[in-house]
């Protein structure tokens, strides 16, 4: 099972057309570019895919076109979380119709639910594809309540749940999720900026969603790692958050930004971001022109 996650797993970005609407073809696209550069898998649905402010029909669109082009040669994690567990259910079920190798959700947002309703929300989702993997995406900072250790040993009782995206910012969480759940539980990484310090603390694979922008950085960074070369994995890892904190300089949304630079960079039109995600604006140009330039430098000097 490890094996399968154990590797980098780009967030998969929302892919518009000129109207706003999910553009099936330019998700292909993002899918292929993303086999070429030789990821493991991809993350769909998630942050990066502004799960938040698409539709269930849209989320469906983007994961049926994803697994049109990936099944079969990357793992797929499907996020299904919705603000209520019906429609987190009908995604549930819809992803495992189409083959997907696991699902994900965040804890339920906005009201601070107690523990033993957040493990009901995930618990009810995961009943919704039984014959598919489940793992929690704990990401405290957005979602407003943190997976505690006492929720997670709750979690554990389900045999579903076989890993955590673990995006709060202590690599400490890393490490207990790996003690509590066993060598066979896996943890991804999903803080971008600390992702050697999350590889040295045990996460088997990671998450992220600036790697689309520099993936060959990343994979350079976890492949480095995995052969216990930190020394040299250290200097990427600056380089790439140094990019990371130019990148959210911009007025726009950091995936606007993001989008530009893969257009630029990689020919790759994934579109704009969709409201209240704010677009990019004339003064946003000098801050993307950097951002491909330090991508370039970082690509010369690294790989």
């Amino acid at each position: 099972m490890n094996e399968k996650f154990n590797g980098v797993f780009p967030a998969f970005y929302a892919c518009y057309d000129e109207q706003g609407n999910v553009d099936e073809k330019k998700c292909e696209v993002l899918c292929e570019y993303f086999i070429k550069k030789g990821v493991k898998g991809l993350y769909v649905g998630g942050s990066s895919g502004e799960c938040i402010y698409q539709t269930v029909a849209d989320r469906k669109k983007t994961l049926e076109a994803v697994m049109r082009v990936a099944k079969g040669k990357l793992t797929i994690i499907a996020h299904v979380a919705c603000n209520n567990t019906e429609e987190s259910q009908e995604l549930a079920r819809h992803a495992e119709s189409l083959g997907v190798d696991a699902i994900a959700s965040i804890p339920p947002i906005y009201f601070h639910l107690p523990e033993y309703a957040i493990a009901k929300y995930w618990n009810d989702i995961s009943s919704a594809a039984p014959n598919t993997p489940f793992i929690i995406y704990n990401i405290p900072q957005l979602a407003g309540v943190a997976l505690t250790n006492n929720l997670f040993k709750e979690m554990l009782k389900n045999k579903n749940v076989i890993g955590v995206k673990n995006s709060s910012m202590p690599t400490q969480d890393i490490e207990t999720f790996k003690m509590l759940g066993g060598n066979d539980f896996l943890v991804f990484n999903g803080p971008d900026e600390q992702l050697v310090s999350g590889l040295a603390m045990g996460a088997d694979g990671c998450i992220g969603g600036t790697y689309g922008a520099m993936i060959d950085l990343y994979l350079k960074i976890f492949n480095l790692c995995k052969e216990n070369k930190y020394d040299e994995a250290l200097p990427i890892q600056y380089a790439c958050t140094n990019i990371i904190f130019k990148m959210c300089s911009a007025k726009g949304n950091m995936y606007a930004v993001i989008k530009e630079i893969l257009r630029r960079r990689e020919g790759v039109d994934c579109g704009g971001v969709r409201k209240p995600l704010y677009s990019l604006v004339s003064e946003d140009e000098s801050i993307v022109s950097e951002c491909v330039t330090m991508i370039d430098d970082a690509m010369k000097k690294y790989c």
